[in-house]
């Protein structure tokens, strides 16, 4: 079974379109290309990677599948289409052409609004992805899980992965009520969870392996290992952690899972959440 990262994300930088890169990210300030790419990931052990969007723009989409129709190291990709638009079809008809076209998202935790999720429009759009057989990839702050649960529950029949464990605020230690509504959250077996973006959620240059133990405790209970993938979050993750680094922290977190549960959390459950070819 090839080992996947279900999560990380390619840019060529320009200050304007990432704004929210900003001085304290300083590393980031740079191209990120699956040339990049390729070397962490051998490094690391992953032979497969799903690609996922960092800006909201059709253009963007349509750059990640070019690269990934040139590379085998790119199993998916995650993109952006404007949900709320009613030719949304339109959008998602022209990529699902490409098969490595498997998910949308959308970035909810920049909606100053946090209902912005339970819109009409936006479910419309979301209705929209089964016809085409799409993963909706669930991008929110902790604050945001109430919502989001009522997101889920008006659509049982569509594919959800949550991104990041839902961002609980893992450097002022505070475990509620995230503990208690991811849980909720994972009753519903429709939806899928990311160890992902954990190290960028606690302290960038103190933090330490037990301080995440505890929010992974949570979710490899509530989702299992027939739930939860891996992800790194690249390039992200560089102002907390290297890819090697992140990578061997999950190793170790899942040295009592069995070897089927490691297949699983490895690559298995994001292949079958997102229907790859691999």
């Amino acid at each position: 079974m090839t080992t996947i990262d279900a999560h990380h994300h390619f840019w060529r930088y320009n200050p304007a379109e990432y704004d929210w890169i900003d001085a304290s990210m300083s590393r980031l300030q740079r191209d990120f290309l699956p040339y990049d790419l390729r070397a962490e990931a051998a490094a690391a052990g992953i032979g497969g990677v799903v690609s996922v969007q960092a800006r909201q723009t059709i253009g963007e989409t349509a750059w990640l599948l070019d690269l990934a129709r040139d590379d085998d190291l790119i199993k998916g990709v995650v993109g952006w289409v404007p949900l709320i638009s009613p030719t949304v079809r339109d959008n998602l008809a022209r990529f699902a052409a490409e098969p490595k076209f498997r998910g949308v998202r959308h970035v909810l935790q920049g909606e100053a609004d946090d209902s912005y999720m339970l819109g009409a429009d936006f479910n419309a759009g979301v209705r929209a992805l089964a016809e085409f057989g799409l993963v909706y990839d669930i991008l929110i702050l902790e604050r945001q899980l109430a919502p989001a649960i009522e997101l889920v529950d008006r659509h049982p029949a569509q594919i959800f992965v949550l991104d990041h464990v839902a961002k609980p605020r893992i450097k002022d230690g505070i475990f509620e009520p995230w503990n208690r509504q991811i849980r909720e959250l994972a009753k519903r077996p429709n939806v899928f969870c990311k160890l992902s973006g954990m190290v960028t959620e606690a302290d960038w240059t103190a933090w330490r392996e037990e301080q995440l133990r505890p929010y992974f405790d949570t979710v490899w209970d509530a989702f299992g290992a027939q739930r939860l993938m891996f992800g790194s979050d690249w390039p992200v993750c560089l102002v907390a952690a290297s890819y090697g680094q992140w990578a061997d922290v999950t190793r170790r977190i899942l040295e009592a899972a069995s070897e089927s549960e490691r297949s699983r959390f490895f690559g298995e459950t994001a292949a079958a959440a997102y229907q790859l070819a691999i």
